[in-house]
């Protein structure tokens, strides 16, 4: 019955089989933590609990799809379905809807999208003629959440003296007003942000002692995964379900704790022993990843932090090349030898593009790679880019569904109103909005009569407005009848959008044609998918659900095609690849300048780092630029001391770190099969630019044909010709990572060899 058991090592099964209490397990690094919550479940289930009284929370819609999927495959689709789990937003947004009068909403609630948050306070910002230069959007809103994961309400924030002093050193003394406009504003629409789900549960079972003791009963076992990135109102939220029994699994890593920007709170999981007193600690610490070097090499390093639960981690993999360190003179020269590096290993042993990952602290570090990976014709993709439903056409699409579904979406009808265009124009709109402020309702029911909400506009406009909200009231209507994918179908025809996107006939235009297609087979495959399920009645507000309920995090990374990965270290966590390149790892960078040497912050600045030593199964390289072009000059650059946090007999080091020379592996240092292939790549790149008909000379000045130089922005070259005289001389240049440049002399910033 449970041979399924058999495929777990020690720590795992014993992990799987305890369940009289709360217990907490520590996962190293590739040591199979998310198996233990699967097999947990399954063993559960075999040992005769209903799927109805487990609960499983995850941080991505992936992982729980993973896991049922795998749990479906030993106990049944149909049992593993009914399983309560899937993301602390969207379990919780069940329960909500279910009880929304409670916390003063309607079951129809909108769930707005951080952009559609950010909008409003932008708005908001505006109507109070704030300054938005002092008043950043970004910065209230990410202070708004920081808010809400803090439990702070409106009114909370408005009584902190720490907050309002706060908010007074940093010039923006208006954000508790801004705060309680924009939750007032959410009610009004009746919508939620990602943020509002979990304060107002956490509110609904304080304030509704029936309502938790239900859910408290229903949930006799849950389990929770990645607990290291649980925030202080999801911590309050699992706190309030277990209390009464104490069954509680959390699983996860302290030395992953990588998201405290997003409110993750590390003491959650490292505070849990003495949350539950009577907890059991199992540890995980075999890695099925990486090889041992790569394995010591993290110990090694993490060992470093004060703040963690203490475990060694182990690999029983082969020992493995050591971890090669790369110094490039400059950020240039970095990427080009991390690109040369891949065309090597992709054609000296065997391997696929897609076994590749370049990983960097910031999002802004992936142009330089980009350009030396197109330089040698290798493919690439940068991982985490605007998602599918991010997409502008798409996100149009989506905002009907959202104000046919909920009319009170201010959002939604902000964003619709006049596309495609229906002679709306902003001044209407901006009265529209000024009334529904004014006498506390939504912009719809303002639209919908706005004579009698004494909005000034003429009759052609009252005309168009009527039109608009017949067209919406008639997608009410069809909703009733249709499914969401004939509905849809509907939006997508009957509105224009979809003749408006085939005027374009650019290239761009066809690809968002395209999207607007992907969309509609998104919707198919979501309606056939429930109605297989049992479900006869699929409606917009099923598929609006599923939808406004994806992460950032639930990004595929197309593993199946074949190119390198770039991403940030924060983008890879959960990812693993062959072989690895952390880049860019000098002071200022990562570590990030913006730590100023607090000891909290460089521990998580570690914990990233190590997240991304992690990630590499066979072949790991650090690499940093003693150089770097930042701001529009220049910068001197200092290894990062992370390097030095390694022990040095697990790295394959430059002679020293002032060292220009690059090190050179020692899979590099075998002789290519069939070296006239290696040099295809830079030989197309070493176009000859045309030079000035002057005088030709072998030598000017201490400069002489065939010198090595480093150019401060181009990296190491090789002086292929010299012309002219005096003011007019001029070298021309052939740099390996950025082809032939002619400079002149008395500007030309390189320095010899």
């Amino acid at each position: 019955m449970d041979e399924f058991l058999n495929e777990l090592n020690e720590g795992q099964r014993a992990a799987v089989l305890y369940n009289d209490g709360p217990l907490l397990v520590i996962a190293g690094a590739g040591s199979g933590k998310t198996r233990v919550i699967t097999y947990k479940l399954a063993y559960l289930l075999q040992q005769g609990v209903s799927p109805y009284n487990l609960l499983a929370l995850t941080f991505t819609n992936k992982a729980a799809r993973e896991m049922k999927s795998r749990i479906g495959q030993i106990v049944g689709e149909d049992t593993a379905r009914r399983i309560w789990m899937g993301t602390f937003h969207s379990v919780f947004s069940s329960i909500l809807r279910r009880h929304a009068e409670a916390i003063g909403f309607r079951a129809d609630f909108s769930i707005y999208d951080a952009q559609d948050s950010g909008n409003l306070i932008r708005a908001i910002i505006k109507e109070m003629a704030l300054d938005d230069k002092i008043y950043k959007a970004g910065a209230i809103q990410a202070q708004i959440s920081r808010a809400k994961n803090a439990l702070i309400t409106p009114e909370k924030y408005a009584r902190s003296a720490e907050l309002i002093e706060h908010d007074n050193y940093v010039k923006r003394p208006a954000t508790a007003e801004i705060y309680q406009t924009y939750w007032n504003r959410c009610r009004t629409a009746n919508t939620l942000d990602f943020d509002d789900l979990l304060l107002h549960t956490y509110t609904l079972f304080k304030k509704n002692p029936e309502v938790l003791a239900r859910y408290q009963n229903q949930f006799q076992f849950i389990l929770v995964d990645e607990y290291q990135d649980t925030n202080p109102v999801q911590h309050e939220i699992i706190l309030q379900l277990a209390a009464t029994h104490h069954r509680i699994c959390v699983v996860g890593d302290d030395a992953q704790s990588i998201y405290s920007f997003r409110g993750a709170t590390i003491g959650n999981i490292l505070n849990f022993q003495k949350t539950y007193p009577e907890c059991k600690l199992f540890k995980l610490e075999q890695n099925y990843r990486s090889t041992q070097n790569i394995v010591n090499a993290a110990n090694s390093l993490i060992k470093k932090n004060q703040e963690q639960i203490a475990k060694t981690v182990f690999s029983q993999k082969a020992v493995g090349e050591k971890i090669a360190v790369l110094s490039a003179f400059n950020d240039h020269e970095e990427g080009y030898h991390v690109a040369s590096l891949i065309k090597q290993m992709q054609m000296r042993q065997n391997y696929a593009f897609k076994d590749f990952a370049i990983l960097y602290r910031t999002n802004a570090q992936s142009r330089i790679f980009e350009e030396s990976l197109r330089k040698l014709n290798i493919p690439y993709r940068v991982y985490g880019g605007l998602s599918f439903y991010q997409r502008k056409e798409v996100k149009d699409v989506i905002a009907y569904m959202r104000l046919i579904a909920n009319p009170q979406d201010e959002q939604a009808l902000r964003r619709i109103i006049n596309y495609p265009t229906r002679g709306i124009g902003d001044t209407t709109v901006s009265k529209i909005i000024a009334a529904a402020n004014a006498q506390g309702i939504s912009p719809w029911e303002v639209l919908s009569a706005p004579a009698h909400h004494q909005v000034d506009i003429n009759q052609g406009t009252a005309k168009k407005l009527a039109d608009f909200k017949a067209l919406i009231e008639g997608f009410r209507k069809d909703n009733e009848t249709m499914n969401a994918y004939e509905l849809s179908t509907e939006i997508i025809r009957n509105t224009g959008l979809i003749a408006d996107l085939n005027e374009d006939k650019s290239p761009e235009g066809l690809s968002k044609v395209q999207n607007m297609n992907e969309l509609s087979n998104s919707l198919y495959s979501f309606v056939s998918r429930r109605m297989e399920e049992g479900n006869e009645a699929v409606k917009l507000q099923d598929f609006l659900a599923e939808v406004s309920l994806l992460t950032d995090q639930d990004k595929e990374t197309e593993a199946d095609m074949n190119h390198v990965v770039m991403t940030t270290v924060h983008s890879a966590k959960g990812l693993e690849f062959k072989n690895v390149f952390v880049v860019g790892l000098e002071e200022n960078l990562f570590p990030s300048g913006r730590i100023y040497d607090n000891p909290r912050e460089l521990e998580e600045e570690r914990r990233l780092f190590y997240v991304a030593v992690t990630r590499a199964e066979e072949n790991l390289t650090l690499s940093f630029a003693k150089n770097r072009f930042l701001n529009g000059t220049t910068t001197d650059c200092r290894p990062s001391r992370f390097i030095k946090d390694i022990d040095p007999c697990f790295l394959q080091l430059p002679a020293s770190f002032a060292a220009e020379k690059s090190v050179v592996p020692r899979w590099m240092q075998k002789p290519l099969k069939d070296e006239g292939m290696a040099g295809q790549a830079s030989d197309r790149e070493l176009k000859r630019i045309p030079t000035a008909s002057n005088t030709s000379h072998q030598s000017i000045g201490n400069l002489k044909i065939g010198l090595a130089v480093r150019h401060e922005r181009f990296g190491k070259g090789i002086i292929a010709e010299l012309l002219g005289d005096g003011d007019d001389a001029k070298a021309v240049v052939e740099f390996d990572d950025n082809g032939r440049k002619q400079l002149l002399l008395k500007f030309a910033k390189f320095e010899v060899e």
